[in-house]
């Protein structure tokens, strides 16, 4: 591939016009950093980790994270990044996807370890742009996408969209009675199918069932016992089918000696960039610290396995610098949605881990249910302790991926993704998005343009408030920039502009986008 300098690069999709700016930038910028090909990407994903648990955005955290601020002292900090959604199959369809999963056939709540696939046969996804453009793939981590198990028998009426609705709220994820599947055998659309060369894999949350790794599809070890599920306050784990000997609390480690044996292994190639998709399952509960992590915070279990998730990173780092990857690794690291952090969690440990300036967790529309911590480390490319206040979405990375591998997306692809790379370039000239529309976990709608934020309902569109008092309008409108912690709803005040924001988001679902086409 043709170097690549701060600017112009990513922009040129024929080898001619290549090989001319390439002899042009090194005439007029010899001094600009240069890397012989595109950049390794890493998109760390935390579950369940707020705004407010890192130092480096909350000088008032309860719980250490020096590897994480020491990524943000090296890189550039985003402080208006925005999930897809407020809890988490959606935000990682719309991560791979770069288009927002209320166009899918998920409308609200999440998948189980037993749903099919949501990523739609033939899809473009992150990983398929990039592997198109001479990447290797992977992911590492939490699925929770869904995946074509091979079945032996299957409920009479068990169809995609019934998979999906009987998912939605549901306390237990329990497997559908009269769905028996074959462990022994390979999914037949998961990670291998939407574009990743390899994968290790979890299929859902750690507290849901199945219970078992996948490696490049296959069970690493099948299914053949019962896992009784463990109700241990936010060590908590439900009832369900379990490969033998699956360890719950050595699941994080595991996963992280996977990502640092692929950075490892990719190192010996380095002619190839490699994309790793690296999805944590934590500090989703189970709340499962490992016994060295154990009283490191000032946050409880939580934020005991807070440190733990702290800790992985700078394995991945270390990992990096090891094998001489750091320059030209574009490092990514941010979460899901808001952290499951009550009033009652607040009280008892004076801990803010959606950031005291915000309302809400995960579930919520509100800012704590998706407004993000989002780090990005590109020594080659990005100026250290730099940050950014433009308004970004997690959906964004396809887009941005597009661009650096100089890739042009078709318009039936990354619906609803717009690169950020010209802020992490420093280049921030004017707003990159028209507008970023947000959802709640019972599908409430919500859409955020410059300060203003309207939401389609009287609440949070979660069970998580005490429901709308008499008199109370039926949505709301905020000015984040007076009002980033939500509390005077200005809907009737201004409802002209409420109506311009609903009108656009109305727009935005009818159309089937919202990037420019």
């Amino acid at each position: 591939m043709m170097a690549m300098s701060p600017r112009p690069s990513f922009w040129i999709h024929s080898a001619l016009a290549s090989a001319i700016l390439m002899i042009a930038t090194v005439a007029c910028a010899p001094e600009s950093p240069q890397v012989d090909r595109s950049p390794n990407i890493i998109f760390l994903m935390a579950d369940d980790m707020g705004y407010g648990d890192l130092g480096s955005f909350n000088e008032g955290s309860k719980i250490p994270t020096p590897h994480m601020d020491a990524l943000a002292a090296q890189g550039m900090r985003f402080t208006d990044a925005h999930s897809g959604s407020a809890v988490c199959t959606p935000t990682r369809y719309g991560v791979l996807t770069g288009r927002y999963a209320w166009r899918s056939r998920l409308k609200r709540g999440v998948l189980s370890g037993y749903s099919r696939s949501l990523i739609e046969p033939g899809r473009m996804t992150v990983a398929s742009v990039l592997g198109e453009s001479g990447y290797h793939t992977a992911v590492i981590g939490k699925w929770h996408l869904g995946l074509d198990w091979t079945t032996v028998s299957e409920p009479a009426d068990w169809s995609d969209d019934d998979t999906s609705k009987a998912f939605q709220g549901a306390s237990d994820f329990a497997k559908p009675d009269g769905l028996e599947i074959d462990f022994t055998k390979p999914v037949t659309h998961g990670p291998a199918t939407v574009g990743f060369d390899y994968s290790y894999i979890i299929p859902a949350s750690l507290d849901m069932a199945p219970y078992v790794y996948l490696e490049n599809n296959a069970c690493e070890k099948p299914a053949t016992v019962h896992e009784p599920g463990r109700f241990d306050g936010p060590v908590f784990w439900r009832p369900g089918e379990a490969a033998e000997g699956f360890d719950f609390f050595d699941v994080l480690p595991n996963l992280t000696r996977h990502a640092v044996d692929y950075i490892e292994q990719r190192a010996e190639t380095p002619e190839t960039p490699f994309f790793l998709y690296f999805p944590l399952p934590a500090p989703h509960w189970p709340w499962v610290p490992t016994e060295e992590f154990i009283g490191r915070s000032e946050a409880g279990k939580y934020g005991d396995f807070v440190t733990q998730v702290d800790a992985q990173v700078g394995l991945l780092m270390d990992a990096l610098e090891r094998t001489g990857q750091v320059e030209d690794t574009l490092f990514i690291l941010t979460s899901d949605n808001g952290a499951e952090w009550d009033p009652s969690h607040i009280e008892e440990f004076d801990h803010y881990a959606n950031h005291p300036s915000q309302r809400g967790k995960k579930r919520d529309a509100w800012e704590g249910g998706h407004r993000m911590p989002f780090i990005a480390r590109w020594p080659a490319q990005v100026a250290p302790g730099s940050s950014s206040d433009q308004t970004i979405c997690l959906t964004d990375l396809m887009a941005t991926a597009a661009e650096i591998a100089s890739f042009a997306l078709p318009v039936d692809a990354g619906e609803d993704s717009v690169s950020f790379l010209s802020a992490l370039l420093g280049e921030d000239t004017s707003p990159l998005r028209e507008a970023t529309v947000h959802h709640s976990v019972d599908g409430t709608f919500a859409i955020r343009q410059g300060r203003w934020k309207f939401i389609d309902g009287p609440g949070p569109g979660s069970n998580q408030w005490d429901g709308p008092k008499e008199g109370d309008p039926p949505a709301q409108l905020f000015d984040l920039e007076a009002d980033r912690h939500e509390d005077r709803n200005l809907v009737t005040e201004q409802p002209d502009r409420a109506q311009e924001l609903k009108e656009l988001l109305e727009r935005y679902k009818q159309q089937g986008y919202s990037r420019s086409l």
